[in-house]
C-alpha cells in the first residue's frame, strides 16, 4: 500500500523517524485483516489512506461519549471478528509474515499447534527475560512467571476452542467510541484466544466494561467459569508493561502468575 493521500481526505498521520522496517506496514496488515470480519458483524477499525516505511495515514475518527448500547453493540462484534478465524495461534495478519510489535517493543508471530505453547513461548516468556534484564523483575518473581509458562507450554490451559482472529493490544486507548460506535485502532493483531482481548479492556479499565463482556460471552458461547481466567490472559500485557513502565508491573505480573503457578 502507498501512495499519497488525496488532500481534500481528512486522515490522522502517525509518524515515527526511527520505525524499523515494516513497523506501520504489518499495523496496516492488521486493521485490514480485522476489517474483513465487519461485513459480517465483526468491529469495525480504522480506514488505512496511506503506509510508508516512516508514517502511516489513517481515517480521522470523531470521538463521541461511550454507551452501553454502543459498548453491547462492541462485544458482540468482537465476538464476530474473532469467529472469523485464523490459521494458526499465532498466526499472522494475512499479507504479512516474520515478527511485528506490540506498542514499540517487538514479538513474534510464528504459527503454532496449542494455544498454551503458542502463549507462552511467544507471548509471556520473551517479556520475562527482558524486564530481567531491565532490573524490573526479580529473578524469584520470574520463576512463579516461568512456573505458569510450563503449565501453559504444557496445555494445562488449553480448553479447546479454535484460533480467533484478535486485535492482541485492545486496552481502552485503542478502541474509540464515535457517533456510529466503537471503532478498533492499533491492533497487534494475531491468532490467538479472545478471552486476551477481554483481559486487555478489563486490565487498564473500560467504559461499560461489565456490558462488554456479558454481550460477549453471549455470542461467544463463552463456558462458565471464563472470568477465573482473566488474570491469565493479562500475564502477557503485565510482562510487556514490566519492561517499559518499570517494577511496579512486575510486582502485579507475579501476582497474577500466582493464581496459575
Amino acid at each position: 500500500m502507498g501512495g499519497v493521500s488525496s488532500p481534500s481526505v481528512r486522515v490522522h498521520r502517525k509518524t515515527w523517524s526511527g520505525a524499523p522496517a515494516g513497523f506501520f506496514a504489518v499495523e496496516a496488515a492488521g486493521l485490514g485483516w480485522l476489517s474483513e470480519a465487519t461485513p459480517v458483524g465483526g468491529a469495525r477499525c480504522v480506514g488505512v489512506h496511506d503506509v510508508g516505511e516512516r508514517h502511516i495515514d489513517l481515517e480521522r475518527l470523531e470521538p463521541a461519549a461511550a454507551t452501553a448500547r454502543a459498548a453491547e453493540e462492541l462485544g458482540r462484534a468482537l465476538a464476530a471478528t474473532h469467529a472469523l478465524g485464523a490459521d494458526a495461534f499465532g498466526a499472522p495478519p494475512d499479507g504479512w509474515s516474520g515478527d511485528a510489535w506490540i506498542g514499540r517493543q517487538p514479538q513474534s508471530n510464528e504459527p503454532t499447534a496449542s494455544w498454551g505453547l503458542f502463549y507462552a513461548e511467544q507471548r509471556v516468556r520473551p517479556f520475562v527475560r527482558r524486564a530481567v534484564e531491565a532490573g524490573h523483575l526479580t529473578a524469584g518473581g520470574a520463576r512463579i512467571v516461568e512456573r505458569v509458562c510450563d503449565r501453559l507450554a504444557q496445555g494445562d490451559f488449553d480448553d479447546g476452542r479454535p484460533p480467533a482472529r484478535i486485535h492482541g493490544d485492545l486496552w481502552s486507548g485503542n478502541v474509540v467510541f464515535t457517533a456510529t460506535g466503537g471503532v478498533l485502532i492499533d491492533p497487534a493483531a494475531h491468532g490467538g484466544h479472545g478471552l486476551t482481548d477481554l483481559a486487555m479492556l478489563a486490565l487498564f479499565g473500560f467504559p461499560w466494561q461489565s456490558r462488554v463482556e456479558a454481550a460477549y460471552a453471549e455470542a461467544a458461547g463463552l463456558p462458565d467459569g471464563w472470568v477465573g481466567r482473566v488474570a491469565l490472559h493479562q500475564l502477557h500485557p503485565l510482562a510487556v508493561h514490566a519492561v517499559s513502565h518499570g517494577p511496579s508491573y512486575g510486582v502485579e505480573l507475579v501476582q497474577a502468575a500466582a493464581r496459575y503457578a
